[in-house]
């Protein structure tokens, strides 16, 4: 429960300043979860990347991984990826919590989300994490690494992020 609470507070707090917005470029550096790595640049792969961020501690964000894991399979040939954020995996001195990570990857594993999973770095709490106040949360980006629309809030079933995915696809 504390964790939970320290993550609410370190969201609310990185949130007073003014959220990403819609055509606003997303620049980062962080590592995955395996430490490989991982710069804004992962989004010129693909004509569009749906940026989940999830908490270890969201029952919303776990049921919906098994989900995202099968859009992601799914669209790869629409040059569709999806990449997850794990917000709660750092503690309250910017360092990777080991329980917290375990955690995560015991989730990964059980729910079969087998794509990137971003460690977010202290530059991302000031950029695209900065106006996520709740997760699941859900971002898409185009291939020059600009916000599409606006931050999605909650989690969807297989079918619902489909249809949002190909209204995107679309434009």
């Amino acid at each position: 429960m504390k964790r939970f609470l320290i993550a609410i507070a370190f969201l609310a707090l990185s949130s007073l300043t003014f959220a990403q917005k819609a055509g606003e470029k997303i620049t980062f550096t962080a590592t995955d979860l395996n430490g490989a790595p991982v710069t804004s640049e992962i989004f010129s792969k693909n004509k569009v990347t749906m940026l989940n961020i999830w908490g270890t501690f969201c029952g919303p964000c776990i049921r919906e991984m098994p989900d995202l894991a099968k859009l992601n399979e799914e669209n790869k040939s629409k040059d569709v990826e999806v990449v997850g954020i794990v917000i709660d995996i750092l503690d309250r001195k910017g360092n990777v919590d080991s329980r917290v990570k375990s955690s995560g990857e015991a989730i990964i594993a059980q729910t079969g989300a087998n794509y990137t999973h971003i460690i977010p770095s202290k530059e991302m709490f000031s950029g695209v994490l900065r106006g996520v106040q709740a997760v699941p949360t859900t971002i898409f980006v185009d291939s020059n690494g600009k916000q599409i629309g606006e931050a999605y809030l909650g989690s969807r079933s297989q079918k619902d992020w489909q249809k949002i995915i190909d209204e995107i696809l679309k434009k």
